[in-house]
């Protein structure tokens, strides 16, 4: 005979913040209770499992066990669940609502989210969406920590427990300063800019992509300059310290300091970079994941 199990969604939730914050005394301090109500419903929880979820450390906080990992990977997703559950229940026979929490790479969110948010509040208007950009790294850790259900980035070296979908891709082009000698080429190869400095794109991933895709034309660049911010990439180009290859490319050619830059289409064939939709796998979406993931589709693949 299965045995029955006695927990409530409290339990639940008290666990996941302890297991989160590593300590009890944090925990309470988050959800504004009483330590001991925390203690209690973790040994509650545990005694009803039967199995130890968290290793107690005097003075050193509190260490998921194997069991317990596991454990709180299913619970996030289970309280996920729960809450768009009461929020169905609520609006039964009406529209989506809740929040949803979605991760983009930073440099390509003024790109896709006004199209995206927009499109899709147009469709579920009581969803209310909350964006977390970052590079890659910090996007997946968003998605494996139950901190966002969708994520919008590149392809660019996914772990394999992040499951993604194809929505666009974005070939890359090279980009110099309006007086430079090649600005008025209907296309350039890399090998022509090779001796030139090159402002570089300094993110995670993102900086072995442009780098190895210049060996791919047998150019080693000489970087000059490097910054995180794609912005600047652009100001320091069209300030004649040096080209660079980007991804995406603005509508103007116009920088924040006021001068231009040129964008060349390479001749070398070079990698496109899929524009993918991410998500934790084994994950199953909510309703609002799910109508966000079909705007996505509808957008970027039209």
């Amino acid at each position: 005979m299965p045995h029955d199990t006695n927990f409530t969604l409290v339990q639940l939730r008290y666990f996941l913040a302890a297991a989160e914050l590593g300590s009890m005394t944090a925990a309470a301090q988050r959800i504004n209770v009483s330590q001991s109500a925390v203690s209690t419903a973790v040994t509650h929880l545990e005694r009803e499992l039967g199995v130890q979820l968290l290793i107690r450390r005097h003075a050193k906080g509190l260490e998921l066990t194997a069991a317990g990992e596991r454990f709180q990977h299913e619970l996030r997703g289970f309280l996920t669940h729960a809450d768009e559950l009461a929020e169905s229940a609520r609006s039964l026979g009406s529209e989506l609502v809740g929040d949803l929490a979605v991760g983009c790479f930073q440099t390509f969110a003024p790109f896709y989210l006004p199209r995206l948010l927009r499109g899709f509040a147009e469709r579920h208007p009581a969803v209310r969406v909350d964006v977390h950009e970052g590079d890659t790294p910090a996007v997946q850790g968003l998605l494996r920590t139950g901190q966002c259900e969708l994520g919008l980035l590149y392809d660019l070296e996914l772990d394999a427990d992040i499951e993604h979908e194809v929505l666009a891709m974005a070939p890359p082009y090279a980009l110099v300063h309006e007086g430079h000698r090649l600005a008025g080429s209907r296309r350039v190869r890399l090998a022509d800019l090779g001796g030139e400095p090159m402002v570089l794109l300094d993110l995670p991933v993102s900086r072995d992509y442009f780098q190895s895709a210049a060996a791919k034309a047998g150019v080693r660049p000489k970087i000059s300059h490097r910054t995180t911010n794609y912005e600047t990439v652009r100001s320091m180009v069209a300030a004649g310290y040096g080209w660079s290859l980007l991804n995406q490319r603005p509508a103007h050619d116009g920088t924040y300091g006021g001068s231009r830059v040129v964008c060349l289409p390479i001749a070398d064939q070079l990698p496109a970079l899929p524009v993918v939709l991410a998500k934790l796998r084994g994950v199953r979406l909510t309703g609002r994941a799910q109508a966000f993931a079909a705007t996505c589709r509808e957008t970027l693949r039209g």
